[in-house]
């Protein structure tokens, strides 16, 4: 509720909107300061026209302020030419208000400068200095408000450059590598590359429509990675594979999540569970929702004798997944990788 009502009140200052609204609270603001001055004493009748004629020149000199010495010499750096200028102003309306009191008066200035004068001129000057003070705060805070807007928009606009940039960065990578895998297997087995292309044509589908949206569902995203792990069973006999999740399918088919964020870690398990002595080796993948977070497990056999042809593309592809999870999640992720001398392990924790 307190944010809510703070949110109002800033919007009241910096909101073109409420521009009428803002010059009428101010002048009201002055009105009200200066009606219990000593400078406006007397009679309604006289209260009134001095009322009048303080009013104006403090409205004046506090729109020249606002207007024209802040946004012009204050917003520059130009800060001494500012308050010289501004000091002028207020000796210029000072003056010319104790004039113009004077002669509606009837009474010179010199017979003024008596004490009980004194003190409704000291009165007018603490306001008007007030009225000064106040006027410029509110005129800077709504330039830093502003300020703040337009670098909250650039930052917003730089963090989906840079999310594109890097969700670019990890599709040709694993098109690559599929690629790669569909020239070894034509000279291999033909038709077995027929399926394979066939299974790749599924994965551009995929990457067309789904991957350039911002968020896709995670039953969209688990077909994808099964899809996935079925065309490298379909290269490698002796690879076991198994997708799992307990979670209700209605809640797979109802959460949402950005496209992608698990391929990395599948494309790394897929290269380094090879087994260069033909020995069967398994790739294990879990999802789970549980208390509005996601969790993502993959574990594969790993062969200490072999040794990844691209280990840079590998780290690549690491480092620009941990980038994309750092501008989507901040510090509410979490990424455990964990590997041993016959198991690679990963476990990532993002929230929903």
């Amino acid at each position: 509720m307190k944010h809510k009502h703070d949110d109002t009140i800033i919007r009241l200052i910096i909101d073109d909107r409420y521009r009428l609204l803002r010059h009428a609270m101010v002048v009201f603001g002055i009105l009200a300061m200066i009606s219990f001055t000593n400078e406006i004493r007397g009679s309604l009748t006289d209260k009134y026209p001095r009322l009048i004629y303080v009013s104006v020149f403090l409205i004046i000199m506090c729109y020249v302020n606002m207007n024209v010495l802040v946004p012009r010499f204050f917003f520059k750096g130009r800060y001494v030419l500012y308050l010289a200028l501004l000091l002028l102003v207020v000796l210029i309306g000072r003056t010319a208000m104790s004039y113009l009191l004077s002669w509606y008066d009837g009474i010179p200035m010199t017979a003024r400068r008596n004490n009980g004068d004194k003190l409704g001129i000291y009165e007018g000057t603490i306001i008007l200095i007030a009225v000064v003070l106040v006027t410029t705060m509110i005129k800077l805070f709504q330039r830093w408000m502003r300020d703040n807007e337009r670098m909250a928009e650039l930052r917003n606009l730089t963090l989906t450059m840079e999310l594109n940039e890097l969700r670019n960065q990890i599709n040709p990578h694993f098109l690559f590598n599929m690629l790669n895998g569909i020239k070894a297997l034509i000279r291999k087995d033909p038709e077995k590359a027929t399926l394979v292309i066939m299974k790749l044509s599924e994965f551009l589908r995929y990457q067309l429509y789904e991957n350039n949206t911002e968020k896709t569902l995670l039953r969209s995203e688990i077909n994808f990675l099964s899809n996935f792990l079925s065309l490298e069973k379909l290269r490698r006999d002796n690879l076991s594979i198994n997708i799992c999740s307990e979670t209700p399918p209605r809640i797979l088919n109802w959460v949402s999540l950005p496209p992608n964020l698990f391929t990395t870690f599948l494309e790394n398990a897929v290269k380094h569970s090879v087994d260069i002595s033909g020995a069967e080796s398994y790739i294990n993948v879990a999802i789970e929702i549980k208390e509005d977070k996601l969790y993502f497990s993959c574990t594969n056999s790993k062969d200490p004798e072999f040794k990844a042809s691209d280990k840079r593309n590998s780290g690549l592809g690491l480092a620009n997944i941990k980038r994309r999870l750092e501008l989507l999640y901040g510090d509410s992720y979490n990424l455990e990788i964990t590997a041993e001398d016959k198991e690679h392990n990963v476990k990532l924790t993002i929230p929903i």
